[in-house]
């Protein structure tokens, strides 16, 4: 699909995918960043209880590089979502949305003010100019097993609308946060009409012992086929050692489901461009 390079109106939202779970989002001169992950490749991402995983790819970007921040979405603290480059070299005035045990821990740990900790359905609005983004903390599970989910930090995911100040919303972004799929994730198309895009955490994170912590390829396609958004934006696979379910696993069953031409393509360091017009196919370059 064709792309362009001009900078995104009021009614567009510019995806620039900068690898693992980390997406660059601007909306007008509103700008967020998901689920800072700077590591290079050969670097370690601490996981929790000993685990290490040795990264397998190249950010996009450098934290240095980024533009101005207006706030980070942040899924849940692991050392793959928020690493200690970006605990260096963020800008600790910028606004960090989060789960209440990583706000906790972001305070008093990594002495971070700025922090809010989201409730499960609780929203937090950040205005830029005429713009605004309304951050929504939606269900999350990052392990199946309630032993391992004592072992694992909390995760949520989150709903982002896009739109006017003070006015309702024109594009909504679903980012499904390191989940497993439950029957708890179906409330969020009770809550919230179908998302213009789901940005899929996949990756089929594996654990000694073989315990699955994200979705598989088959997972990922099923839930997107459940929550029925206009297209979908896998992220989070073939990035780090434990991830073992690859990209064409979630591509072949989301073809299977009838869901192939929902598909966003767009490889680490590339846009998407997103438009409000009913119908519109998202953009890559």
């Amino acid at each position: 699909m064709p792309g362009t390079t001009d900078g995104p109106t009021d009614d567009t939202v510019d995806l620039h995918f900068l690898g693992n779970a980390t997406v660059l989002l601007r909306y007008g001169p509103l700008t967020l960043l998901t689920d800072p992950n700077f590591l290079h490749l050969g670097q370690y991402a601490y996981l929790g209880n000993g685990l290490l995983s040795r990264r397998l790819t190249e950010p996009a970007l450098e934290p240095e590089d980024l533009p101005r921040l207006d706030g980070i979405v942040l899924s849940h603290l692991h050392g793959d979502h928020w690493d200690r480059r970006s605990r260096r070299h963020l800008d600790r005035s910028v606004p960090v949305l989060s789960t209440p045990h990583a706000a906790r821990r972001l305070k008093v740990l990594h002495g971070r003010e700025r922090v809010a900790g989201l409730r499960t359905w609780r929203g937090f609005t950040l205005r830029q100019g005429p713009v605004q983004a309304t951050v929504t903390a939606l269900p999350g599970r990052h392990a199946g097993h309630p032993v391992l989910r004592g072992l694992l930090p909390p995760v949520m995911g989150s709903m982002i609308e896009f739109g006017p100040a003070g006015g309702p919303p024109r594009l909504r972004l679903y980012v499904s946060g390191d989940t497993l799929p439950y029957d708890g994730l179906d409330e969020i198309t009770h809550r919230f009409p179908a998302a213009d895009l789901a940005v899929l955490h996949l990756g089929g994170t594996t654990l000694p012992g073989g315990f699955v912590v994200t979705m598989d390829g088959r997972q990922g396609a099923e839930l997107a086929r459940r929550l029925g958004p206009r297209a979908v934006l896998p992220v989070h696979y073939e990035e780090y050692t434990v991830m073992r379910s690859p990209l064409s696993a979630f591509l072949t069953e989301a073809g299977r489901l009838g869901l192939g031409d929902r598909i966003v393509h767009c490889p680490r360091g590339h846009h998407a461009r997103l438009a409000a017009e009913p119908g519109a196919a998202p953009a890559v370059s």
